[in-house]
């Protein structure tokens, strides 16, 4: 796969990990404002996160050793990776419809 997205997908499979990357579109959040925002446990928010960092969609910064100081965002390069990834089937379906639509303007015109 382009750029090794396929992390980015895996993580972006469970519906979670989703809802955790959406939230963090308002910007950087710590875990326990994630946990909340979610409806689950710290620890189970502290497994979520290893994911979506692991894959690269998030960074954290602060205190190492005191995960209530890291504050989570969102990482803008595996976005575009899967970005341009997916243009190259937008394009592809662009052009088979454009394709089907000269064959039926061709179609139309024959009796």
């Amino acid at each position: 796969m382009v750029n090794n997205i396929e992390p980015v997908l895996l993580a972006l499979a469970d519906p979670v990990r989703r809802q955790v990357v959406e939230t963090l579109q308002g910007g950087p959040r710590s875990a326990g404002q994630l946990a909340a925002a979610v409806g689950m446990s710290a620890p189970a928010m502290s497994r979520h996160l290893r994911v979506l960092r692991g894959s690269g969609l998030v960074e954290a910064s602060g205190a190492d050793d005191d995960a209530r100081l890291r504050l989570y965002r969102l990482r803008r390069e595996p976005f575009r990776a899967m970005r341009s990834w997916l243009s190259r089937f937008d394009e592809l379906w662009g052009k088979q419809l454009d394709a089907f639509a000269a064959h039926a303007s061709k179609k139309k015109g024959k009796p």
